[in-house]
């Protein structure tokens, strides 16, 4: 397995891209967008110049793994000689269901077709195409290249010949991939999302303020980041669809989002990718500030 292909050249995107890459695997990355795909590719040059500056990397490591990745506004075009298409564009049933149909029709019999999704069904994607048991979950955590996790999701269909070449694909990217099974939110965000979701009830009826939820969860549960900041990196809309997801997949009330989160999101408050959530975002800025709603 040589030949990778990444659809969104997003956040996660760009980071899937950028570890194959640096791995040796020629990358083919798609997007719709021109403009994205030239982001994407200084974003992935920024994050290299990190790892120079860390001296885990060299200049020569660098040159070699933007040399690996090809870019393509096709997805018929980007994945025809593919051994892997990993699907990494909007967290949206019908986007994906649109893209993976167009990924098998178009890449080769043999490719295994993987979607980097948090939470939607593996076994419902999988269902558009002609190559179920060739399909499966890639859920990588953000940021790609520093997180060690990859959550490797099999549908109803998915083989034991695919799980085992994407676990073993996983390991060569010096990741630690974990097999679940397909049920809303999988393992990660079944757990973690309830968390959110309760920190934001916990500000909502007044039980305690933004930094101090965040405080007691850092300095009492050894979090790396409070939930609420947690939520503003993730964006608050990713995290009332996947709320969304869990709630209708078990139809149990204990998934329901905060009335909170519901408006802060369509207000257009949805944190770090707009600027403002729980926290204010400025640019150059690393101080947490919280957003004045909540002072």
């Amino acid at each position: 397995m040589q030949n990778i292909s990444v659809i969104g050249s997003g956040t996660m995107g760009n980071g899937i891209a950028h570890v194959f890459a640096q791995h040796g695997y020629q990358v083919s990355l798609i997007d719709i967008s021109e403009t994205a795909l030239e982001k994407a590719l200084a974003t992935i040059g920024k994050n290299l110049d990190r790892q120079i500056a860390k001296e885990k990397i060299t200049e020569a490591d660098k040159t070699a793994t933007l040399g690996n990745i090809t870019t393509f506004t096709s997805v018929e075009e980007g994945v025809k000689s593919s051994d892997l298409v990993v699907e990494a564009a909007t967290e949206n049933f019908e986007i994906k269901k649109q893209i993976f149909k167009t990924m098998d029709e178009n890449a080769p019999t043999s490719a295994i077709l993987a979607t980097n999704t948090s939470s939607i069904s593996i076994t419902k994607i999988a269902a558009e195409t002609s190559r179920p048991g060739q399909v499966i979950g890639m859920h990588f955590m953000n940021p790609v290249p520093i997180m060690k996790l990859v959550e490797v999701i099999r549908g109803y269909a998915t083989t034991d010949a695919t799980t085992a070449s994407v676990m073993e694909l996983s390991k060569n990217l010096t990741k630690v991939p974990v097999e679940v099974n397909d049920y809303p939110g999988f393992v990660a965000n079944r757990i973690l999302m309830p968390m959110i979701n309760e920190a934001i009830y916990s500000l909502f009826e007044g039980v305690a303020g933004v930094e101090e939820i965040d405080t007691v969860m850092k300095l009492g549960m050894a979090h790396p980041m409070g939930p609420l900041q947690l939520a503003d990196f993730i964006g608050l809309d990713v995290c009332l669809s996947i709320l969304h997801v869990l709630h209708d997949g078990f139809g149990n009330p204990k998934y329901a989002p905060c009335p909170l989160l519901v408006n802060m999101v369509t207000a257009g408050y949805k944190g770090v990718k707009t600027g403002e959530g729980f926290y204010k975002y400025t640019p150059g800025s690393k101080d947490l500030v919280v957003s004045e709603m909540f002072k």
